[in-house]
This record gives C-alpha cells, sequence and structure tokens, in this order.
C-alpha cells in the first residue's frame, strides 16, 4: 500500500509539475500511455480556467464532472476522464496492483487533486458533498 501510494503521489505530482514524460512512474510508455498524457497535458490550460470559473470539478473518484456549460465542456470532460482513467489502470498493471487497487488509485488520485485545489474551485469531498 505503501508503494501504490508513493507511485500515485509521484505521478500526480508529476502531472501538475513537470511536463517531461520521464517524471511519471510508468514502467512501459505505451503508445496509449504516451496519447493519453498528452492529451491531458493538451488540455490542462482550459481545464483550470473551467475549474477557475466553477464551470468544471474534482470529484471524490479522481475524474472531473462539468458542473455547467454546455457540449463542448462535457466532451472535455469526457476526454480528460477517459485519458485518466487509462493512466490509473496503467499503473495498476504495471505496478501488478490487481485489478482491486483501481479503485484505491482513483481515491489517492481524488486526495492529491483536491488538496492542490486553488481557493474557489469546486472539490468534491469524500462524503460526496461539494466544496
Amino acid at each position: 500500500m505503501k508503494k501504490l501510494f508513493m507511485v500515485l503521489v509521484l505521478i500526480c505530482t508529476a502531472a501538475a509539475t513537470a511536463p517531461a514524460q520521464s517524471a511519471y512512474d510508468i514502467k512501459v510508455m505505451t503508445p496509449a500511455v504516451k496519447s493519453a498524457l498528452d492529451g491531458r497535458k493538451s488540455r490542462f490550460a482550459e481545464l483550470k480556467t473551467l475549474k477557475t470559473r466553477g464551470v468544471v470539478g474534482e470529484t471524490n473518484r479522481g475524474y472531473v464532472q462539468a458542473l455547467g456549460g454546455g457540449a463542448d465542456v462535457q466532451a472535455l470532460v469526457a476526454a480528460e476522464n477517459k485519458d485518466r482513467k487509462l493512466v490509473y489502470e496503467a499503473i495498476v498493471e504495471q505496478n501488478k496492483l490487481g485489478a482491486a487497487a483501481l479503485a484505491t488509485v482513483e481515491t489517492v488520485f481524488a486526495r492529491v487533486q483536491r488538496d492542490k485545489a486553488e481557493p474557489g474551485e469546486k472539490v468534491q469531498e469524500p462524503s460526496g458533498n461539494w466544496n
């Protein structure tokens, strides 16, 4: 469990601060994982703007949720969540954590996202309440 937590902290921190792919603790940079990470990087600024405006929030399961906006926001959220899930699944698979660990990966990522949220950004607490 400690190894899982450390892997996730490294990945979450790298996703927020370092564009270099080598910062990720992904054992095999498959084309799918690379594409997912590149997609997340390309959406980062727009997603940040939507979070600041309260149109998108971070859920307690490690994904983003549209809290307003139109079809364009829904499409951005769907793309981000698809890429996050792919990365989470790769972490589980490549670190041989077992399928049941996916929920733990999601929860740890959600906690990291919640902890680094800027004032005014919407985040869902473990209880399900939005702040």
